[in-house]
């Protein structure tokens, strides 16, 4: 497998997690976001490359892919982790940014799944992973917007596992069953500081599956994995 990563909709959260594990396993990893400034003691902590890139436009994308090709060659993993969700009740639900909420949460997967996979079926394996959440299994009250996204994330993996796993692509599905602790807290009391109990799913800890799936052997493949605290209700 190509040891380049890409992670599009990198942020400080469980994406910076996996990052850093990736590294730490000798990719070099890519970081794909709208902004990337924020994205630059990361990339110093762990020698990683920032590409800006709109995950809803063909030509961003497909610049994103390029870039990385001619720099770095393609990705042998790559995980969609952005979204976006606009709430309310469905009266008052604006329109355009229900739209939007659609256009990153699936549109954007899409796009970057279909580069992923022309280049890994070139490369004759890799792995494609999505962020899921709660919302790709139940609709809540007031989130139809991010239900309706995180659903057709969900299909999109459930088809790519389907077509691609043939090719000796690994198409995976996390669900994110839980709130996630937040990775700006004082983590100088261990772990738990700020997370009392363990209510919240660490993001370490959610790297840590990310990694342990990203390593299985193609005889015991796992296509959807969910994560939650030991205390969420489910």
């Amino acid at each position: 497998m190509s040891k380049t990563a890409l992670i599009v909709g990198a942020g400080s959260g469980n994406s910076a997690s996996f990052a850093r594990a990736l590294a730490a396993a000798g990719y070099q990893v890519i970081l794909a976001a709208r902004n990337i400034s924020k994205l630059d003691a990361l990339c110093a902590d762990i020698g990683a490359a920032a590409i800006a890139c709109d995950a809803t436009s063909v030509d961003s994308v497909h610049s994103l892919f390029d870039t990385m090709r001619q720099a770095h060659g393609p990705a042998g993993v790559v995980l969609y982790n952005a979204s976006a969700y606009t709430a309310g009740g469905i009266a008052q639900l604006d329109p355009e940014l229900v739209l939007d909420s659609l256009m990153q949460t699936a549109y954007g997967a899409f796009l970057v799944a279909q580069q992923a996979a022309i280049d890994q079926q070139r490369l004759g394996g890799g792995a494609i992973f999505f962020t899921g959440a709660t919302a790709s299994v139940k609709g809540f009250p007031n989130f139809a917007p991010f239900a309706m996204g995180k659903f057709a994330l969900r299909g999109l993996a459930q088809s790519l596992a389907r077509e691609l796993g043939p090719h000796n692509i690994h198409v995976a599905h996390f669900i994110i069953d839980g709130g996630i602790a937040s990775p700006g807290r004082d983590l100088s009391a261990g772990t738990s500081s700020g997370n009392p109990d363990d209510a919240q799913l660490e993001p370490d800890a959610i790297a840590e599956t990310y990694m342990a799936v990203l390593n299985q052997h193609r005889s015991a493949w796992s296509h959807e994995i969910d994560l939650r605290p030991w205390k969420e209700s489910f």
